[in-house]
C-alpha cells in the first residue's frame, strides 16, 4: 500500500537520572525560568507526527487540514505551516491565526455550524480551499454574500451518515443523526441540486466528520462507503466533485492503548480513493499535537479526610478542563526525584468546584508541597479549551525543539483579566 510510515518521536518527554526532560530542556529548569501551571510542547514530535501522516497519504493527493481548535499556539501553527500543512477552522478568530502564521489561504477548509456573516465575507476576501456546508440556511447566506461580492463560494457539504463511532465520550460522537452536526444522508442529494443551482456557489467536494478520539479505521470505512455512493450519484447527474473530505478523529492513546497508526488508517481508506480522482482532506487535530504537550504544575499541599487523600495543585480545571468535562485521563508523575511511596489520591486544583481535578483515584507517588507533577498528553485541548474562571490568568507556553526552549505564549497578568472591560 505505497511507502511505509516514518517513526513518531515516542521519545520526546523522557528521563535523565531523576529529572524530566522535553527533547534535550530540563522541565525544572523551564519552571525556574517560567513558572507554574506551564504549558510545554515538543516541535519535533508534532512535525514528526505530521510527517508520518504525510507520508501514509503519500499515494494519494491530499491536504492534512490541522483543526486549528486543538491547539492554536501561533508557533504550533508556525512549524506545522513550515510542514505544508493547511488548516482546519471553526470561527473567524481561527481564519486569523492560521493566516497569521503563515498558512496559505488556500490550504484553509472552514468547517462548523454557525459560521456568521461576517465570517463568511472574511473566509471568502481571504480565497479559502471551502467551505465545509451544514444547512439549508447556511448555504443561502453563504450564496447570497459571495454573489454581493461577485465571486463563488467553494463548497463541501458537510454529511451526516449516521454513523455511531466508538468514542470514549458521548460529547465526542458526531457522525450519528441526532446531533446538531452535518446534513441528513437522505437529504444530501437534494441540497447538491440546489447548491449547482445558486449563483454564488461552487460546489467543489463532500464532507463528513463523525467524531474524535477513533482508535480503529472501521468506523471511517463505514462512512466513506455511504459518501462515495453519493459522489456517484452526483456524478451521474452532472456534478463532479474536485475533492473528499473525511475529517478527523484520529484517536491517540492515552491510558496505554494502543492509539490509531496513520499506516492503518491510509491502508484502510487509500483504495476506496485513490481510483476516484478526488483530493483527499484530513482534519486531524489531537493526532498531530496530542502526545507533545505536558502541563506542568506545583503540588501546593497534601490533605486527607472521609478516607481520601488530595494532592493539592496550582493547575486545575481552569487550566486543562478535560478531566472534569470529557472525564478524560491524563497521566500524571513526578518531575523530580521518584522512588517513593505510591499511594490512592485525587489530585485536584484550586477551583472552587468539586469537579475541579485532574485526576481521581490515581495511584502515584507521593508529592510533598513543593514538588512539580507533569500531566501528560496534554498538547490538545489543554490550553484552547482553558478559561479565566475564578479570575486566574492562563499559564505560558513553551515550544522546545532539541535544547532550545521558546516562549510563545506569556503568562498572562491580573491586568490582562480586567485590560478588556470598559468604565473602570
Amino acid at each position: 500500500m505505497g511507502p511505509g510510515v516514518l517513526s513518531t518521536n515516542s521519545a520526546a518527554f523522557h528521563r535523565q537520572g531523576d529529572d524530566l526532560f522535553c527533547e534535550d530542556v530540563d522541565l525544572a529548569a523551564l519552571v525556574e525560568q517560567h513558572g507554574t501551571p506551564l504549558y510545554v510542547y515538543s516541535r519535533t514530535a508534532i512535525q514528526e507526527r505530521y510527517r508520518e501522516l504525510d507520508w501514509a497519504l503519500s499515494p494519494v493527493p491530499h491536504l492534512i487540514a490541522y483543526s486549528v481548535k486543538a491547539n492554536g499556539n501561533l508557533g504550533v501553527l508556525r512549524a506545522l505551516a513550515e510542514m505544508g500543512a493547511g488548516a482546519d477552522i471553526v470561527s473567524g478568530g481561527e481564519l486569523h491565526r492560521a493566516l497569521l502564521a503563515g498558512i496559505p489561504a488556500e490550504r484553509i477548509v472552514f468547517s462548523g455550524v454557525g459560521k456568521t456573516a461576517p465570517e463568511m465575507a472574511a473566509a471568502l476576501d481571504a480565497g479559502i480551499h471551502g467551505f465545509n456546508v451544514e444547512s439549508e440556511g447556511e448555504l443561502r447566506l453563504l450564496s447570497e454574500i459571495a454573489h454581493q461580492r461577485g465571486v463563488r463560494a467553494p463548497v463541501a457539504l458537510r454529511v451526516n451518515p449516521d454513523v455511531q463511532s466508538p468514542t470514549p465520550h458521548a460529547y465526542t460522537r458526531t457522525g450519528h443523526a441526532a446531533t446538531k452536526f452535518g446534513i441528513p444522508m437522505a437529504r444530501a442529494l437534494e441540497l447538491y441540486r440546489e447548491a449547482a443551482t445558486l449563483p454564488g456557489i461552487h460546489v467543489r467536494g463532500v464532507d463528513v466528520h463523525i467524531g474524535s478520539q477513533i482508535l480503529q479505521p472501521d468506523p471511517y470505512l463505514l462512512a466513506l462507503v455511504q459518501v462515495l455512493e453519493l459522489v456517484e450519484q452526483l456524478a451521474h447527474e452532472g456534478i463532479g466533485l474536485d475533492y473528499l473530505d473525511l475529517g478527523g478523529g484520529l484517536g491517540i492513546a492515552y491510558t496505554g492503548e494502543e492509539g490509531i497508526s496513520a499506516s492503518a488508517f491510509a491502508d484502510a481508506i487509500i483504495p476506496h480513493v485513490e481510483s476516484k480522482g478526488l483530493q483527499l482532506v484530513v482534519e486531524p487535530g489531537r493526532y498531530i499535537v496530542g502526545a507533545a504537550g505536558l502541563l506542568i504544575t506545583r503540588v501546593l499541599y497534601i490533605k486527607e479526610g472521609g478516607g481520601k487523600r488530595f494532592v493539592i495543585t496550582d493547575a486545575g480545571m481552569n487550566d486543562l478542563l478535560r478531566p472534569s468535562h470529557y472525564e478524560g485521563y491524563h497521566r500524571v508523575e513526578l518531575v523530580g526525584r521518584r522512588g517513593r511511596e505510591r499511594v490512592l489520591a485525587d489530585v485536584v486544583g484550586p477551583i472552587c468546584e468539586t469537579g475541579d481535578f485532574l485526576a481521581l483515584d490515581r495511584e502515584i507517588e507521593l508529592p510533598e508541597p513543593g514538588d512539580l507533577l507533569a500531566i501528560h498528553t496534554v498538547g490538545a485541548y489543554g490550553f484552547s479549551m482553558s478559561s479565566t474562571y475564578n479570575q486566574r490568568p492562563r499559564p505560558a507556553e513553551v515550544l522546545v525543539e532539541d535544547d532550545k526552549a521558546m516562549l510563545v505564549r506569556r503568562r498572562e497578568t491580573i491586568e490582562d483579566l480586567v485590560a478588556g472591560e470598559v468604565g473602570l
